[in-house]
C-alpha cells in the first residue's frame, strides 16, 4: 500500500513541480527577474524529470517537453466511434431538480468552449478531434499534444476514449483579444470563438501561444478501467466503474483536468448559484451548468434522440441584456397590407454574435416602450436564439424638437394614410388600405410563387418587380402566359434566353400540384398548410365542391380547427367576384395529385399533445412545421388556448407567445422542438 501511496504522491508532485518550473521559466525569460538560481532550477528540472520516469505522467506544459510544433496542410476528417451529441436544455431551475428525481447525480460546469474527443491506448494520447456534427469531425492531435491539461503520457493501460471542453480562462483571453485576429482579419469577440479557432490552427506552435486548456467531463469509452485502485488523502479508493464521479476523480489523480463538480443529495437550488460564484471566482468561461446522473448503467438505458442524449440536462443562464441605441425603424408593407416594423440600433454583440436589429411586433408594443428615435434601448436574445427589445432607459423622456415617433401614419411605400386595424393575433397594427400598393401587390405574387405555394423558380422577388414594372405582372393568372412574351422578358436586364426557358419550364412544372399547394396560393387570411388539408379532405378533394360551399356560406367552424374568424375570412373572400374568378381560372389550368402521406412517428414525446408554430423559423417555413408536427403524432394547432400542451415560437413570435406564457404553457425554441423530436 505504502507504493501506491507514493505513486499519487509522487504524481500530485509532478503537477506542483510543472507550475513552479513554468513560474521560474517565465519569470526568467519574459519578465528578465529570476528569482532562483540556475543551479535551483536545475535541481528542480531533473526531480521532474525523475519522477515523470516513475510515474509515467508527463504534462503537455512540462517543461522537459521540447515538443516539437508541427505545421499540418488540413485537418483530417475523423469519424467518431461514439456519437458526440448535444444535451436537452432548460433555462429553469425547477425542470432541473424535476430531472434529477431521486436519482444519483452530478452538477458540473458548463464549459463555454470547444468539445473535443481525446483517446489514449496503453498509456500514450494518440488522437483528438473536435466535436463537429456530433458523429465526425476534424483531427487535431497536433494541437491537444499543446493543450494545458492535456496528459503526453498516463500511468494506465489499456484503451480510455474521454470527451471534454477545450477553452481560455477569461484572464487569457483579456490579454490575447488585443493581439490575435480571426480569419476574417478582425479580433475575436469572445473566448468561445477564440479557443475554437486556436483548436482547430494548422501551426501547433501558434495555437500553443494561446493558451487553449482541456477539461474532462466524461468517459466516452472506459472499458479499460476495472477495479482500478488508487490513493486519495492517504486513504486507499476503489474506482466505482459504473460512477461518473468515481471514473471522473481517477481521470483527475491520474493527470488530467476535470470539470468542477458537485454531487447532488437535494440541493440542486443551492448549488447553482455556488457553482456560478466559483467559475467567476477562477475566471471560467461558462454559459450554464450540467446535471447529468452518476449511475452508467441507468445512463446507457435511457438512449439517446438523434441529436441528445437522454441522461443529461443542460442549464442555460437567463438571456444577457445590453444597452444600445435606437438609430431608425423600418416599416413594410406586406401583402395582407399590414405593416411590419423593426428597430434598427447600434451593433452590440450578444452570445457571440452581432445584432443591429429586432422586430417591434406591433403597436401596442411599440407604444408600451414609449419608443422614440435616438432612445437607449436594451437589447437580448430570447431563448438565445431572437433577438428582442427589452426596454426603454428614455421612456419617460419627453419627445424633442430633434427627436422622430416610431409610428408612422402615411404607407412608406404608396404614401395613403394608414389605418389601425387588429391583426389575427388580435393586436392593433397600422393597415394600407390601397389595395394597387406596389409593395402589397409585389409581396403577393411572393407569396403565389413560393415553394408552400405554387413553387415557381427563378421568379425572385427583383424579377417580380420588373416583370410587374413592365406591364407583365397584373394578377396571378399573368404568371401563366409569361412565356407568350419572350421578346419582352429576354430583353430585361440579366435575363437571357436560357433563364427564360427554365423559367418556362418552372411554370409547366408547377402545374402538376397538390390541392392544398392551389388554396395556399390563393392567399384567404389564416389558411394555411393545416387547414387546406383539413379542407380538401372534408370535401373529397373536389376543389367546386369547396368554392361552392364558400358561395353559399357553408358553415366551416363544423370542421376541426377551424373558428370563427377563418370561418369569416373564406366566406368575405368568396364574396368578391375577382377572387371567385381567379380560382376557377387558375384550377383548370392545374392538374391535381395525392398528397403525400407522412408517415406517423409515434417514439417521442409529442405524441397526442396539441402544439402551436408562432412566428418565422430558420429550418421551417410555418407550413412545414404544422407537417412536422403531424408526423410526430400530434395535432398542429392554430390558436393557443389551456388545451395546448406546447407553443413552438420562432422570430416575432407576438402575442401567441405571450398568451402561452400567461396560461403557463410549455414554450419551446425551434432548436428545442427538434431535439425533442430526434431531428
Amino acid at each position: 500500500m505504502s507504493t501506491l501511496t507514493n505513486q499519487t504522491e509522487k504524481m500530485s508532485r509532478v503537477r506542483e513541480l510543472v507550475i513552479e518550473l513554468n513560474h521560474h521559466r517565465h519569470l526568467y525569460y519574459n519578465e528578465n527577474a529570476p528569482i532562483i538560481s540556475d543551479a535551483e532550477f536545475d535541481k528542480l528540472f531533473d526531480e521532474l524529470t525523475t519522477l515523470e520516469k516513475e510515474t509515467g505522467l508527463i504534462l503537455s506544459n512540462s517543461p522537459t517537453q521540447n515538443v516539437g510544433a508541427p505545421v499540418i496542410s488540413s485537418l483530417p476528417v475523423v469519424q467518431h466511434d461514439t456519437p458526440l451529441l448535444s444535451l436537452d436544455k432548460t433555462k429553469e431551475p425547477e425542470d432541473v431538480v424535476k430531472f434529477v428525481g431521486e436519482f444519483d447525480a452530478l452538477l458540473m460546469l458548463k464549459l463555454d468552449g470547444l468539445t473535443v474527443n481525446i483517446k489514449y491506448n496503453n498509456g500514450e494520447l494518440i488522437q483528438a478531434s473536435t466535436r463537429g456534427d456530433g458523429h465526425e469531425g476534424e483531427e487535431i492531435t497536433h494541437n491537444a499534444r499543446v493543450f494545458l491539461g492535456v496528459p503526453l503520457k498516463i500511468p494506465h493501460k489499456g484503451y480510455l476514449s474521454l470527451t471534454g471542453e477545450a477553452y481560455i480562462l477569461n484572464k487569457d483571453f483579456e490579454h490575447l483579444k488585443a493581439t490575435i485576429v480571426g480569419s476574417d482579419g478582425k479580433p475575436y469577440k469572445n473566448s468561445r470563438n477564440l479557443a475554437a479557432g486556436s483548436a482547430r490552427q494548422h501551426d501547433a506552435g501558434e495555437c500553443a501561444k494561446r493558451r487553449v486548456r482541456l477539461s474532462i467531463f466524461g468517459i466516452l469509452d472506459g472499458t479499460s478501467l476495472k477495479a482500478v485502485e488508487y490513493i486519495n488523502n492517504s486513504n486507499p479508493v476503489i474506482v466505482d466503474i459504473n460512477s461518473k464521479s468515481s471514473m471522473l476523480n481517477y481521470l483527475f489523480n491520474i493527470g488530467f483536468d476535470v470539470v468542477h463538480f458537485h454531487k447532488l443529495n437535494n440541493n440542486v437550488i443551492d448549488l447553482i448559484p455556488r457553482l456560478e460564484a466559483y467559475a467567476k471566482e477562477h475566471g471560467i468561461p461558462i454559459d450554464g451548468l450540467v446535471t447529468t446522473y452518476d449511475d452508467v448503467t441507468y445512463s446507457k438505458s435511457l438512449g439517446r434522440t438523434g441529436h441528445h442524449y437522454r441522461d443529461g440536462l443542460a442549464f442555460k443562464f437567463e438571456d444577457d441584456t445590453v444597452e444600445t441605441m435606437l438609430r431608425s425603424v423600418t416599416w413594410k408593407v406586406t401583402r395582407t397590407g399590414l405593416l411590419s416594423c423593426t428597430a434598427n440600433f447600434d451593433t452590440v454583440e450578444i452570445d457571440g454574435t452581432d445584432v443591429s436589429n429586432a422586430s417591434l411586433h406591433n403597436i401596442k408594443f411599440i407604444e408600451g416602450l414609449n419608443l422614440k428615435i435616438g432612445d437607449r434601448i436594451t437589447v437580448s436574445k430570447r431563448n438565445m436564439i431572437i433577438p428582442h427589445v427589452e426596454t426603454n432607459l428614455d421612456s419617460d423622456k419627453p419627445l424633442t424638437s430633434s427627436e422622430q415617433t416610431v409610428v408612422i401614419n402615411i404607407c412608406p411605400c404608396c404614401g395613403y394614410s394608414l389605418a389601425t386595424i387588429n391583426n389575427e393575433d388580435g393586436e392593433p397594427s397600422l393597415y394600407c388600405e390601397n389595395k394597387t400598393c406596389a409593395d402589397r401587390i409585389l409581396r403577393q405574387f411572393e407569396h403565389f410563387v413560393s415553394k408552400k405555394a405554387m413553387d415557381i423558380s427563378g421568379l425572385s422577388t427583383a424579377t417580380l418587380k420588373k416583370f410587374i414594372e413592365v406591364g407583365l405582372l397584373n394578377s396571378k393568372i399573368d404568371v401563366f402566359s409569361l412565356g407568350e412574351h419572350e421578346d419582352t422578358i429576354v430583353k430585361i436586364d440579366k435575363f437571357g434566353k436560357k433563364a427564360f426557358e427554365r423559367l418556362v419550364n418552372a411554370i409547366k412544372e408547377s402545374q402538376t400540384t397538390t390541392m392544398e399547394k392551389f388554396i395556399i396560393s390563393m392567399d384567404i387570411p389564416m389558411l394555411g398548410r393545416h387547414a387546406s388539408a383539413i379542407l380538401c379532405k372534408a370535401f373529397d378533394y373536389d376543389i367546386n365542391k369547396i368554392r361552392d360551399a364558400a358561395i353559399e356560406n357553408y358553415d366551416f367552424t363544423t370542421l376541426e380547427d377551424f373558428g370563427e374568424i377563418l370561418q369569416q375570412n373564406i366566406c368575405n373572400w368568396f364574396k368578391l367576384e375577382s377572387n371567385i374568378n381567379q380560382w376557377n381560372q387558375i384550377s383548370k389550368l392545374l392538374t391535381f395529385k395525392t398528397a403525400k402521406i407522412q408517415q406517423t412517428i409515434t417514439d417521442n414525446p409529442f405524441t397526442g399533445k396539441i402544439i402551436v408554430a408562432t412566428g418565422s423559423f430558420e429550418t421551417f417555413t410555418r407550413d412545414s412545421v404544422n407537417e412536422q408536427i403531424t408526423a410526430l403524432g400530434a395535432k398542429a394547432g392554430s390558436s393557443v388556448s389551456k388545451k395546448t400542451d406546447y407553443v413552438i415560437i420562432g422570430e416575432k413570435a407576438g402575442s401567441k407567445k405571450e398568451k402561452a406564457e400567461s396560461l403557463g404553457i410549455t414554450i419551446l425554441t425551434e432548436a428545442k422542438f427538434r431535439e425533442m423530436a430526434g431531428l
